[in-house]
């Protein structure tokens, strides 16, 4: 395994070698009428992904627009591979592949989250779940572990980018509202003009819930727009902005005890320090294509976002971002089957970290200030070489430079409220990293893939891991091997995706203990084991679509020194969710259903469990491709109290804790959308 780099290199550099005896393809001359290389089709996605030797997939954005549509699970809760779980109804919840970032329900990390292609993650690597609108999507494109290394990321989960609509795929006008339980309502305006060469997109996002548990009231508005198109036959660019402004209240986790009494109220800390998340982002983003000859081309995607945030918790964190990259690709693709992309990207961020005593969700005293810079430098590369008839060998490397660094400009770690441990939390952190990944795919008849692929990945820390605990961790970056089998079929009624993946971790950052029992906040673990199943897709038989996913998550402590063999904390071992949709003509109506077979541990120590559940729901509604449309959706119809997620710590110790956040009750939601 940890020749892996150099074989994949190996494999890289006899493939460039024999490349060059191989006859290129003619030139294309590129007119109006082909397909614009800055904004991919649905179509021209799954074709590309078909040639990836592992888990990639991508959702049209109108299969989950039938129902309600306004957080990420809506979007991604049926998408192969992912797990995500709200923290309570809303945006912020713990999303996972692979079991990546398995310790945060909020600001999450071990993922690349992406919009048209440029990064939503902050320098660091974390992210916001609120920046995204799921209605402003034309499609997703899922890519599992290493097989998203085309957006140079080289972490255990992969990448997730949210590609918005053009003024030629989009409806020139989409008008959406929808209501229902809680105090939700949403008002969305889309509007979109082909100019011919040019073409440009607006969506404009409003809505709000005041949330099936106390003080969870949420306020989004959410403007994206996109204008490109040709500059000549070779040359085409793109623009994207975003502006976003997002107020949350945080009910906080409530004991078992707690949720079992009322679900729906709020930790009386959450309420008494008034905690909440508010924040407002600028981004802009653009996309530049050039057309080579000979099958060549080169895209330069960059981007630069400010965002300020107000976040009252245990303290009151004002925190202000900046984050700007770039990426250069090389890609080349030749009749024979010949297919390249390598580049480089660089980015930086800095956040300006202030942090104040909380008094009843206001600022008091100042405790702390931080200045964090984050910076990467890395470069990837990958190379598909025909092998035989059906058959490719897929080579890649991946070298990455990345910086932590912190400037403590007050000197007063104050974790505990109302205290000041006199220290000074500046530090200086290089991760320097080299990955690699060889495949193997064979195209078994027409729609049906079979692949296998062995990689590696690389993970620094976050800001998160690094500060604001009461002692400043070090940690090392995160590495695993994995080792990934699995097949694609696409034919005769049926979509499946399925993969089995094993991962061999080396350093994951998790919260623990020592041996001792004394709490060691978020650090390395030594040896982890992330192994399962992924299983998804669709199923037509007549009139009836059935659509779902089930993952098995065997995720455990490999012969550690305290924890022994135990499953890792806050994931179900099972998980399956799924629809059954009648449909004729635009119009549709059936089931919705969602189980945890059993319960699952919530501290690493497996002395404190959240029970499984079993939802079920129904939805119905008429979506024609133009016109006037409507959806109805009931869901946890049974009114049934569960446990959606948990947060993870080290031991319980057996005790009941405030780690649980239970699940909306029975909700009913409906929408109008017209569409010209």
């Amino acid at each position: 395994m940890r020749h892996l780099y150099l074989f994949s290199l190996l494999a890289l550099s006899i493939g460039l070698a024999h490349a060059e005896n191989v006859q290129l393809a003619d030139s294309i001359v590129i007119g109006k009428q082909q397909p614009d290389p800055t904004a991919p089709s649905i179509e021209e996605k799954r074709a590309e992904f078909a040639h990836i030797p592992g888990g990639a997939s991508v959702v049209d954005a109108e299969t989950y627009k039938t129902g309600r549509s306004s957080t990420l699970q809506d979007a991604l809760g049926l998408a192969t591979g992912v797990f995500i779980q709200p923290r309570f109804g809303a945006e912020e919840a713990r999303l996972s592949i692979r079991g990546s970032g398995l310790q945060r329900t909020f600001h999450g990390r071990g993922l690349l989250l992406l919009q048209d292609g440029a990064p939503v993650n902050l320098a660091d690597g974390s992210f916001d779940f609120q920046t995204i609108e799921p209605l402003a999507a034309n499609h997703i494109e899922v890519l599992r572990g290493a097989n998203a290394w085309r957006y140079g990321a080289t972490n255990l989960g992969g990448a997730i980018n949210f590609v918005t609509p053009t003024g030629k795929t989009a409806a020139p006008v989409d008008l959406r509202v929808e209501g229902g339980s809680f105090g939700y309502q949403r008002l969305y305006g889309a509007f979109a003009e082909d100019f011919g060469d040019w073409d440009g997109f607006l969506s404009i996002a409003d809505s709000s819930q005041d949330g099936f548990r106390d003080h969870a009231r949420q306020d989004n508005q959410r403007y994206f727009a996109n204008l490109g198109g040709r500059l000549n036959e070779r040359l085409s660019t793109r623009f994207y902005l975003t502006h976003v402004e997002t107020d949350s209240e945080l009910p906080g986790n409530l004991s078992k005890a707690q949720l079992r009494k009322d679900p729906r109220q709020a930790n009386a800390g959450s309420v008494s320090n008034d905690n909440r998340r508010d924040f407002t982002l600028n981004r802009l983003g653009n996309i530049t294509s050039l057309q080579l000859n000979g099958g060549h081309s080169l895209e330069l995607s960059s981007f630069y976002s400010e965002k300020s945030m107000s976040h009252p918790i245990f303290q009151v964190l004002n925190i202000d971002s900046e984050d700007y990259g770039l990426r250069l690709a090389h890609k080349w693709q030749n009749a024979e089957g010949w297919r390249w992309v390598g580049g480089v990207e660089a980015n930086q961020g800095r956040n300006w970290d202030s942090r104040y005593r909380n008094v009843s969700g206001h600022k008091g005293q100042k405790v702390n200030e931080l200045h964090q810079t984050a910076r990467s430098l890395n470069a990837f590369a990958e190379l598909e070489v025909p092998l035989a008839e059906r058959w490719a060998l897929i080579g890649g490397g991946a070298w990455l430079h990345q910086e932590r660094d912190v400037d403590d400009r007050l000197r007063c770690n104050s974790f505990v409220p109302g205290f000041c441990l006199a220290q000074d939390e500046s530090f200086n952190e290089t991760y320097v990293g080299r990955a690699g990944r060889i495949g193997l795919r064979h195209d078994l008849s027409e729609g049906v893939q079979l692949f296998v692929n062995l990689s590696q990945s690389f993970e620094p820390p976050t800001f998160s891991e690094l500060t604001g605990g009461q002692v400043v961790s070090k940690n090392d970056a995160q590495r695993a091997n994995t080792l990934e089998a699995g097949m694609r079929w696409s034919r005769d009624e049926l979509e499946l995706d399925l993969a089995v993946y094993r991962s061999e971790i080396r350093d994951e950052l998790l919260s623990l203990n020592d041996v001792d029992g004394d709490p060691l906040g978020t650090v390395n673990a030594d040896r982890t084991l992330h192994q399962g199943i992924e299983l998804g897709g669709a199923l037509t038989l007549g009139q009836i679509v059935l659509r779902g996913q089930y993952l098995l998550n065997d995720f455990r402590f490999d012969n550690d020194a305290v924890y022994g063999d135990n499953r890792l904390a806050g994931v179900p071992r099972q998980f399956v969710k799924g629809e059954a949709l009648w449909q004729q003509g635009g119009w549709y109506a059936g089931p919705t259903f969602e189980w945890v077979p059993s319960h699952y541990s919530v501290d690493q120590a497996a002395s404190l469990y959240a029970e499984g559940y079993a939802l079920w729901g129904l939805k119905g509604g008429y979506r024609p491709s133009e016109g006037l449309g409507f959806f109805v959706e009931g869901r946890n119809l049974s009114d049934k109290s569960y446990i959606a997620t948990t947060g993870v710590i080290a031991d319980a110790r057996g005790q009941d804790s405030a780690q649980f956040l239970p699940g909306d009750g029975r909700a009913l939601y409906a929408g109008l959308e017209w569409r010209l």
